[in-house]
């Protein structure tokens, strides 16, 4: 549908909503679980967090002189996988 622009397409479409809010049956086959989705949005946040953390690592790494081969070794990488994936990111 096309965002309404006139009063009068506003007000149809504002009693259209109203009219599927009024109407709604919920299904609990469509519903969320609350838990499970603040659940995930907490495990990225941190993740997201961890990511951060680890980006300030690895600039502190290369900044104190550390090789992107010894920094692939302690990320669980190789030297050229950690250069291409931090190294624009920490330079």
């Amino acid at each position: 549908m096309n965002m309404p622009r006139t009063v009068e397409e506003i007000l149809a479409h504002a009693d259209e909503l109203a009219a599927r809010f009024e109407s709604y049956e919920p299904n609990p086959d469509n519903e969320l679980d609350a838990g499970a989705v603040a659940m995930l949005r907490t495990a990225v946040a941190e993740r997201s967090e961890a990511e951060r953390h680890l980006f300030e690592a690895v600039r502190a790494a290369r900044d104190s002189g550390l090789s992107w081969s010894a920094i692939g070794s302690l990320v669980g990488t190789t030297g050229e996988a950690a250069r291409q994936r931090y190294g624009g990111k920490v330079a």
